[in-house]
């Protein structure tokens, strides 16, 4: 492996934490710094879309009803070639309830495949599937 190479994988890893905290903290106006606007994707929850409008309307659907929630990746692999890039990270997600249910949990576990692009603004995912392995708790959380 090349300097390059470990560079990039840096920045790659460095955008995936980044994409967390923006989803837990609803900075949804920097959703593009992690994604590219002419992504595909596949969150497991009504097939194939595409765009960063879409993107972005499906992590509302699901976050905005719900009270804090906590994306965590890990295990991450990388694999760089170039200009494109293929990374897998384990996510473990817990949604908490708001308001009244804010009692109720919902956590989930699954993996990210995504398909990395470098641009002229730096490394962006052009290509996400989502895999979704256990639910544990209340779907109500997200509604």
């Amino acid at each position: 492996m090349n300097l390059q190479a470990l560079l990039d994988e840096r920045e790659i890893l460095h955008r995936l934490g980044l994409f967390a905290r923006i989803l837990d903290r609803r900075e949804w106006q920097r959703i593009g710094e992690v994604f590219a606007d002419d992504l595909t994707f596949d969150y497991g929850d009504g097939g194939e879309r595409a765009g960063g409008a879409a993107l972005l309307e499906n992590f509302r659907k699901f976050l905005g009803p719900c009270g804090p929630s906590q994306h965590l990746l890990g295990s991450i692999q990388t694999e760089v070639e170039g200009d494109m890039a293929l990374s897998r990270s384990y996510v473990q997600a817990r949604h908490q309830g708001a308001g009244e249910k804010s009692h109720l949990f919902l956590d989930t576990n699954g993996e990210y495949t995504d398909r990395w692009e470098r641009r002229p603004e730096g490394w962006r995912i052009v290509r996400r599937d989502a895999r979704w392995d256990l639910f544990s708790g209340d779907f109500s959380v997200l509604s």
